[in-house]
């Protein structure tokens, strides 16, 4: 395999890899022994017919689709490599020479990492905030969140349903005298005030007693998933089958004993608040964090090629999808119940994409100009934080980057890190919000220029 560089504008280049003929057919003849099995040809048993003979009935280049595509797979990270530049986005492929015989050629146009022109990164101003504090209302509500966290769950026999109770339902709902899908249910968990059922639901079961049974009248929202049910009124025919309660535990000594390594409930009360402090604490340093960063990208220039921004809005929709799957929810439910098709979810990540780019670039051209260096303390001190948050041997931890890749990268991330710690405990503190910063003579005309065609379009 030989790789060639041709750089083009826009921090764009075009990659043109060869692949040997010889590798090309090994490729071709790979297809033929997967693909023979299914191909019938007259006068052979299936799967017994000669690749010559599958050639010359159906085409010389039947299988060099495939083998197209399996060249590339194999060849196309190995030319980024050999090529020795910093590619940033997925590829446009395009084939240009796939004969019998001959090298395989097809090029890859891609986008490199941008020059960055960097502003001001030392001193940059940001808001000074007050030093944090637990309030009282936060660590009664904490108290409170344990009380819930720790109550007992008991059957009601004595009375009717009131709010706050976790109760058995059957229900049957109708429209227009119609039962509809997903409108029937028996013996139904449901928490009266939780808001998880239709708006006006929960209220109208209140007062009513176990075995007793009730109409519920509500309307779906114009918004409801459902297009077919959206706005339209339906009645639920319910019946109470069971009534439990929360019995929350007193706040005292002992209960702080009982959930906490505390003995008194004063004791327990410091540490909420140091908890809270300290939780307080790091969402200020945070909030500081990307104040400075965001000064020194406005500070900075920066033309992201179009290709790399589009790899990252993937990049990020993926991710959305991932998560939609850790929640039990598919992406295709997910956009049928938003109406959104997946390149406008993809569009909708384009400004969040735009910014981690921004951000990535400029921290990285900040630990470049700075020499920041990455020590094996420091490695290590990753690795450990990161077995700490997966709760996972450090051993395991370590394995995961032995590869040299994975740790180049995992290198360059810990000098991101220093670069931001960098940027942020230089920065200048004040009590008056920065003022956002001018626009130069040459961006001013740009903008006006910009105007100026949009309003001759319309």
């Amino acid at each position: 395999m030989s790789v060639s560089v041709e750089k083009l504008e826009n921090s764009m280049a075009r990659l043109t890899i060869e692949v040997s003929a010889e590798d090309f057919d090994k490729a071709v003849n790979q297809v033929y022994l997967r693909q023979k099995g299914s191909i019938a040809i007259p006068g052979f048993r299936k799967g017994k017919a000669p690749r010559k003979i599958i050639e010359k009935m159906y085409g010389a280049g039947v299988f060099f689709e495939d083998a197209a595509n399996s060249c590339i797979n194999s060849s196309y990270p190995d030319a980024v490599e050999e090529c020795g530049e910093e590619v940033v986005s997925n590829p446009t492929i395009a084939v240009t020479q796939i004969e019998a015989g001959k090298p395989f050629i097809y090029t890859a146009e891609v986008a490199l990492k941008p020059p960055v022109s960097l502003g001001k990164y030392k001193g940059v101003a940001v808001t000074k905030q007050d030093a944090p504090e637990a309030t009282q209302e936060e660590i009664e509500a904490e108290l409170k969140r344990q009380q819930d966290a720790n109550a007992k769950i008991v059957d009601v026999t004595d009375r009717a349903v009131q709010s706050g109770d976790m109760i058995k339902l059957d229900y049957a709902g109708t429209v227009d005298g119609v039962a509809f899908d997903g409108g029937t249910a028996e013996d139904a968990d449901l928490t009266i005030g939780s808001g998880s059922f239709i708006p006006g639901f929960e209220d109208q079961l209140i007062g009513t007693g176990i075995g007793e049974e009730k109409d519920v009248t509500v309307t779906f929202p114009e918004n409801y998933h459902a297009k077919d049910l959206a706005g339209k009124e339906a009645v639920f025919h319910c019946k109470v089958n069971g009534i439990k309660e929360k019995q929350l535990p007193e706040l005292n000594d002992e209960f702080a004993d009982d959930v906490s390594e505390f003995s008194t409930l004063d004791e327990y009360k410091e540490n909420i608040a140091k908890n809270i402090t300290d939780r307080k604490t790091q969402e200020m340093r945070t909030a500081k964090e990307n104040e400075a960063v965001n000064a020194v990208i406005e500070d900075s220039k920066i033309d992201i090629p179009a290709a790399m921004l589009t790899t990252q809005q993937e990049q990020l929709a993926n991710e959305f999808a991932q998560n939609l799957q850790m929640q039990g929810m598919k992406l295709d439910m997910y956009l049928q119940y938003t109406g959104m098709t997946r390149e406008q979810l993809v569009e909708q990540m384009k400004p969040q994409a735009e910014r981690r780019i921004l951000t990535r670039l400029v921290l990285e051209q900040i630990a470049k100009e700075e020499n920041i260096e990455v020590t094996d303390e420091d490695f290590e001190d990753q690795l450990q934080k990161m077995a700490d948050q997966y709760r996972a041997p450090i051993d395991n931890i370590r394995r995961v980057f032995d590869d040299e890749k994975a740790k180049a990268d995992l290198k360059k991330d810990i000098a991101v890190q220093k670069a931001v710690t960098l940027v942020t405990d230089s920065a200048v503190e004040s009590k008056e919000k920065p003022a956002p910063k001018e626009a130069s003579a040459e961006e001013i005309a740009a903008a006006t220029e910009k105007a100026v065609s949009a309003a001759d379009g319309e």
